[in-house]
């Protein structure tokens, strides 16, 4: 994973030097074009001067000055007479239309040119009004006014593929912290696990025919093997799932059944049940799924603040998709907490790390392609989370 942050980095580097000598280059190329522009304009001057001092030339004839002078002119020009109708027009796209046609489209041109630029006007001793010059911006200037808009575009695009990048790369870095962290606690647990078991086989082989003796050893055995399948999910984080169709009703019966027995140490009296019968089918990861209803149970017994409380399961099945409606009775969210709970850390419980409802989201939508979300809850009316997952 550093190696793929440190490869990112560096693209991201090289990216960036690119649009920077890209744009280093664009800009060079337009000074190129003005000072060449500059060029023209200085000898635009020279040849009306040459025009205008030139003994055989007549005064009303302007066609050398526009065949010969303004042809190094690459913007839109019209030449008008003092009524604005065209005599002679440059760089316009009409070369495939009528006389009528080119003439419509002309007066438009004019219209659009003097909203642009104000016309020139070519008078006769400042007084009399023989023509008018009008005429649009080139190609060199368009480019000009869209220069800042690029650069914002470039700068932007290349934020967001930042953010985005290390955002990603951040979230990667998580997710391997979360693995690492859950391969590493499966890996501990299996040594003190297995010496367990073999205490057990002993205690129970010593353990004659005393049924209370016997009994306390069967749970014991039942915790430990419990503590193995809970290496086990651990050890499955950050796996490729295996998925079978799994009847959930029994899967959550069997859940309800291990925290049941366990409910009368915290001296509290709740009510676990599924308020719909039948079978309800969908490929899951079993004891990955567990995991999820133990998680969810858990935190709805930390929820409920009196002696009394009640977790009930709602199945429902349309189509390929099943739901999954797990409501208490405890203390509830307030609503803009709703997508709080959920995020890594977070608990309103002084013990505790906050990761329950975060794995048990990651579960649901990472290695079972559904949803887990707060469907309903209200601080003091109890809480409702549902599981939506595609058979």
């Amino acid at each position: 994973m550093k190696g793929t942050a440190t490869n990112f980095k560096i693209a991201l580097l090289v990216l960036a030097t690119a649009i920077v000598v890209g744009m280093l280059i664009y800009s060079h190329q337009i000074t190129e074009q003005l000072l060449a522009r500059e060029r023209q304009i200085v000898d635009l001057y020279a040849k009306s001067y040459e025009y205008i001092t030139s003994e055989t030339s007549g005064t009303g004839d302007l066609s050398f000055l526009f065949d010969e002078v303004v042809r190094t002119v690459d913007f839109p020009v019209i030449l008008s007479d003092a009524n604005n109708n065209p005599i002679y027009s440059k760089n316009l796209d009409d070369s495939l239309m009528t006389r009528e046609e080119r003439l419509a489209y002309e007066h438009r041109m004019i219209e659009e040119m003097d909203s642009q630029n104000t016309p020139i006007r070519i008078a006769l001793n400042d007084t009399l009004v023989l023509n008018y010059v009008h005429y649009g911006e080139s190609r060199l200037v368009t480019d000009l006014r869209r220069l800042p808009y690029l650069e914002i575009v470039f700068g932007a695009v290349f934020i967001l593929v930042a953010y985005i990048g290390f955002s990603y790369i951040k979230r990667s870095e998580q997710s391997n912290i979360w693995v690492g962290m859950a391969k590493e606690t499966a890996h501990q647990l299996g040594t003190p696990l297995s010496s367990l078991m073999g205490w057990m086989e002993r205690a129970r082989s010593h353990a004659g025919d005393s049924p209370d003796l016997l009994e306390t050893i069967t749970e014991m055995q039942n915790d430990v093997e419990r503590l193995n399948k809970v290496a086990a999910r651990f050890s499955k984080i950050g796996s490729t799932p295996n998925l079978k169709e799994e009847n959930l009703t029994e899967v959550i019966e069997g859940v309800i059944q291990y925290i049941s027995k366990r409910i009368p140490k915290s001296g509290r009296k709740v009510e676990l049940l599924v308020e719909t019968p039948g079978e309800f089918h969908a490929h899951i990861n079993r004891e990955l799924f567990e995991w999820v209803i133990e998680n969810l149970m858990k935190n709805a017994l930390d929820a409920m603040e009196g002696p009394a409380g009640k977790i009930s399961f709602s199945l429902s099945q349309n189509g390929q998709r099943t739901t999954i409606d797990v409501t208490d009775t405890g203390k509830g969210i307030d609503p803009k907490y709703h997508k709080e709970v959920f995020r890594p850390g977070y608990s309103t419980k002084k013990r505790g790390w906050g990761l329950g409802l975060s794995l048990s989201r990651r579960i649901i939508e990472n290695y079972h392609q559904g949803k887990l979300y707060v469907k309903q809850s209200q601080v003091g009316t109890g809480t409702t989370f549902r599981i939506r997952l595609v058979r």
